[in-house]
This record gives C-alpha cells, sequence and structure tokens, in this order.
C-alpha cells in the first residue's frame, strides 16, 4: 500500500506502557460477547495448543477482570513504531473518507479512537484482552488493538502484507459506521427481541462490516493508494478467519448454526462487494 509514514493519530490512545485496568462485565453490545476477527483466530490457537476446544467460550460471558500489569518495554515501543505509524495512517485515511461519504448521506460522522494496549486492558464494554482480538465497543466508540495479533495473522495464518493490516481495522471501524448509522441498535433491539437469531444476526452484521471496510478500500483504490497484491492480501485476511474455515481446523467439523461471522466464502464476497460498489448501498446483508 502506498502511504507516507508520518506521526501517530490524534485518535490513537496508547496504553502499551500503562498498568491494565479493570473492567467489569463482558462484552456488550449484540447479546453475546463481541469478539474480534482477531479473538476468533486466538481461540484456535489455543485450542490447538491446548488440545480443547476453546470455541465454546464464544457462548460464555466474556467479563472479568484484566490483572496482567504491564511494564514499560522502550525497546519494543520503538520496535513497533513503524506499525504505530502504519495504523495511524489507516485509522486517519478512513475516518477522513467515512466523514466525506456519511456527509452525502446526511449523517454526522463523530470519531472513533483507536485505543492499543499490551495483555489487558478496560474498555466501555468490559475487560479487554490481548486473546480476543481486535474489537470495537460501540458503548465508547473505540477499537482495541493489541499489535502483537498482526503477527499472529502473518505467521500462523498466512495472511501477510499491510492490506491485510488495514483490512481488519477498517472491519472494525466498520462497526462504528453501523453504529452511526442505527443499524448497531437496531440489531442489538431484534437480538433481544428474538435472541434465537443472535447468532444470524450476528453473522449479518459482521458481513455487513467486512462490506464497509471494502467500501474504504474502493477509495484507496480510486486514489491510487493500492499496489499489487495489496486486494489478495485483504481477501486472504478475510478468508482466514471464515467461522468455517476456523471451526474446520480446530474442531474437525463445522456448525452452521453457531457461526457468528459468516464463512470465508461470504466474508470474501461481501469485502468484494464493497471494493466494486464503493457505496454503503451494496452492503445490505440484511435484506
Amino acid at each position: 500500500m502506498r502511504w507516507t509514514p508520518g506521526g501517530t493519530s490524534d485518535d490513537v490512545e496508547d496504553r502499551r506502557d500503562q498498568d491494565s485496568g479493570g473492567g467489569g462485565g463482558g462484552f456488550g453490545g449484540f447479546g453475546m460477547p463481541h469478539v474480534g476477527i482477531g479473538g476468533i483466530i486466538i481461540l484456535l490457537i489455543l485450542s490447538f495448543v491446548f488440545k480443547r476446544n476453546f470455541f465454546t467460550l464464544l457462548s460464555g460471558n466474556g467479563g472479568g477482570t484484566p490483572t496482567t500489569v504491564n511494564r514499560p518495554d522502550p525497546d519494543r515501543t520503538a520496535k513497533e513504531q513503524p506499525e504505530v505509524q502504519f495504523v495511524s495512517f489507516v485509522l486517519d485515511d478512513a475516518q477522513k473518507n467515512w466523514a466525506q461519504i456519511l456527509q452525502t448521506e446526511g449523517v454526522p460522522y463523530r470519531h472513533a479512537k483507536l485505543v492499543l494496549f499490551r495483555n489487558a486492558t478496560s474498555s466501555g464494554c468490559g475487560a479487554a484482552r490481548a486473546a480476543t482480538g481486535p474489537f470495537y465497543c460501540p458503548e465508547d466508540e473505540k477499537v482495541y488493538v493489541d499489535l502483537d495479533f498482526f503477527d499472529e495473522l502473518k505467521s500462523r495464518f498466512g495472511a501477510p502484507g499491510q492490506f491485510a493490516q488495514a483490512y481488519v481495522l477498517a472491519h472494525e471501524l466498520g462497526h462504528h459506521v453501523q453504529k452511526l448509522i442505527g443499524v448497531e441498535a437496531k440489531v442489538r433491539q431484534l437480538q433481544e427481541q428474538n435472541p434465537r437469531n443472535g447468532n444470524a444476526l450476528s453473522v449479518r452484521m459482521e458481513l455487513q462490516a467486512d462490506c464497509l471496510a471494502g467500501v474504504w478500500s474502493h477509495t484507496t483504490e480510486q486514489r491510487n493508494l493500492l499496489e499489487s497484491g495489496d486486494v489478495d492480501s485483504a481477501l486472504g485476511a478475510a478468508a482466514a478467519v471464515g467461522d468455517d474455515r476456523l471451526q474446520k481446523q480446530a474442531t474437525g467439523r463445522v456448525s452452521p448454526e453457531t457461526f457468528t461471522h459468516g464463512t470465508s466464502a461470504q466474508r470474501t464476497e461481501w469485502f468484494k462487494r464493497g471494493l466494486e460498489a464503493g457505496t454503503i448501498q451494496a452492503c445490505n446483508t440484511f435484506q
């Protein structure tokens, strides 16, 4: 991806060298813990390492208070600086473009914050841990990321490249857009009214966030920021975190009724729809 390294975004909240705080309750927002795409990956890793099905945690509370204490690590912080600059670029670029897109829809845009942390921290949705991967909290309108996740995405799941990282962040910002346009509130209400449809509605939410990530990617393509292989990198990341692929690898079988994010094919398909159309209207996964 063509980009110019700069400083840290004003919308980045850096907690990497802070003591992790407490946080009550589980991850909220949609009637169940909101596990990001990174969380699915981490659960798969844990299943392999400990020979247990950690996907059963998806039906649990997911809350609690993190007790990890982060000690300042200047060398690690300096090593991560190029990555911090990249996520800052993606964050600022995506939010600038979403502000323009939503203006044409008559929707004011509020900037989300990106919280960088290590191991654990607190969020408006409860305790945030590295094991849950990147996620968006609608309560405080912040995206939470432990940068170690990107190493796992590349090394363990074969999704390398900066644009794979950009896709992850753009997906989580897609959830912020969903809140601003009212989709998140409507889905939460429907899940409360009919909990049996909770997973199915969650899948539609996640696929729409994939599509919205594609809408932002469309703007980067129009501005000639994409390089050869970038789209394939994003599609590889989307496919790597499909529910069917992760369940098959972790347990040897696929249980569609437990899907919360969609299959690999669905995730790549909806990202491509957003990329090709470049409009919110193309992302109606609820139709």
